[in-house]
């Protein structure tokens, strides 16, 4: 991402914007959290199959490893255009495509409820015959392709075009434009495409991002929008039949007024001000805090016991919900703010239970929540460049 972020200002272009990298990147950390969390499950439900419903015992070999590959373009392909195509699939896989940026950091945009519907599909591996190591294996192998097409700085690539998924296939995939909608859903070969006719060469410029763009870089809002336009659509059915097309129709189907009404009702902002360099150079530590404790926390998962996963995991939440919030300039991260104070106290206070220490933890945050008008004042001065 950094060697892209420095090619593009070399070259003059504006491929990243401050608020959309940030956006994507909380997007990515809530991902690798919740995988930390999902991906045993994942292959016990692969081994489970494996065991109990295989319809053949395919061995290993390279031919083997060649139909796996094939076998699992195959079903990402439909995956994602059922993602694409049905509600309940798309209500996951829409955050990946809410970014109107087009770089590396967009590749970051994966939920954790998109892991889970991939999983389903992919779950046809092992009941076709392949054993979960392979399935895992090549999950791990096929996955770190699909990042490198998330980019503007690479152009067409020649013959590779007739066969791979380029990033020139792949910016017309995240593109708005009318005539780039539902193409290219391939994920490492673009046969698939031209197979089932949903192939579009790159021609006009794209414009990224979603026909009926979110309007906000919250964590929550960006994750939840489509759900709860869903829901709201769901209450309004009025026949089971009509229920069932909100959840298993598509997406253009649901009432666009919707959005707008939720939007009223939840995203209600504040008055706008002009952003406190103060508050760029907070949210960019904070970030790459963020990033360093995420990168620990995976890395030294094996010496941590649940509660201590569960209180990093709480501070990792709040640092990427407050700092899509910052960038709103929402009032209420200053309460986020003790939130993750008194979750950063309790973790250090797990590894060393001494009383002395407990005692300061409480001190400071008793001293805290007295003098927190005055705190409050200074934070947002500093923040926002106003007190209130």
């Amino acid at each position: 991402m950094l060697l892209e972020y420095y090619l593009s200002r070399k070259k003059g272009k504006q491929y990243f914007h401050f608020d959309e990298a940030v956006a994507n990147i909380n997007v990515g950390i809530g991902e690798r959290l919740g995988d930390l969390f999902t991906t045993g499950m994942f292959y016990f439900v692969f081994s489970w199959i494996y065991r109990h419903w295989a319809l053949f015992d395919i061995p290993s070999g390279p031919l083997v490893w060649l139909l796996l590959f094939l076998c699992t373009d195959l079903v990402w392909y439909w995956y994602h255009r059922l993602g694409h195509k049905v509600n309940l699939f798309w209500s996951a896989h829409v955050v990946h495509h809410q970014s109107e940026d087009f770089n590396f950091t967009v590749s970051a945009r994966i939920t954790v409820l998109q892991a889970f519907f991939r999983s389903l599909f992919w779950s046809f591996l092992p009941l076709i015959g392949f054993a979960p190591e392979l399935v895992t294996t090549m999950l791990l192998i096929h996955g770190a392709y699909p990042f490198f097409t998330h980019t503007q700085t690479v152009g067409k690539l020649g013959f590779l075009e007739y066969f791979l998924v380029t990033p020139s296939h792949h910016r017309v995939h995240h593109s708005s434009n009318p005539e780039y909608l539902d193409k290219n859903y391939g994920d490492v070969l673009i046969i698939w495409d031209k197979l089932f006719g949903t192939f579009a060469p790159e021609k006009a410029a794209p414009v990224y991002g979603l026909t009926m763009p979110v309007g906000s870089y919250s964590f929550l809002w960006q994750h939840f929008h489509f759900i709860l336009e869903l829901a709201a659509a769901f209450r309004r059915a009025q026949s089971w039949r009509e229920r069932l097309r909100v959840l298993f129709g598509r997406p253009g189907d649901i009432d666009p007024r919707i959005r707008v009404l939720l939007g009223k009702r939840l995203l209600q902002r504040p008055a706008a001000h002009r952003p406190a360099a103060a508050l760029y150079r907070y949210i960019k530590i904070q970030t790459i805090i963020t990033l360093a404790l995420l990168f620990l926390m995976i890395l030294l998962e094996h010496y941590q016991d649940g509660f201590q996963l569960m209180i990093a995991t709480g501070f990792i939440l709040a640092s990427i919900i407050n700092t899509g919030a910052m960038l709103e300039q929402r009032k209420w991260i200053f309460y986020l703010e003790y939130l993750r104070l008194g979750l950063a106290g309790l973790y250090v206070y797990s590894y060393h239970p001494y009383s002395w220490l407990a005692m300061l933890l409480l001190t400071v945050m008793t001293f805290s929540l007295l003098y927190y008008k005055t705190i409050r004042v200074h934070y947002y001065k500093l923040l926002y460049q106003h007190a209130h």
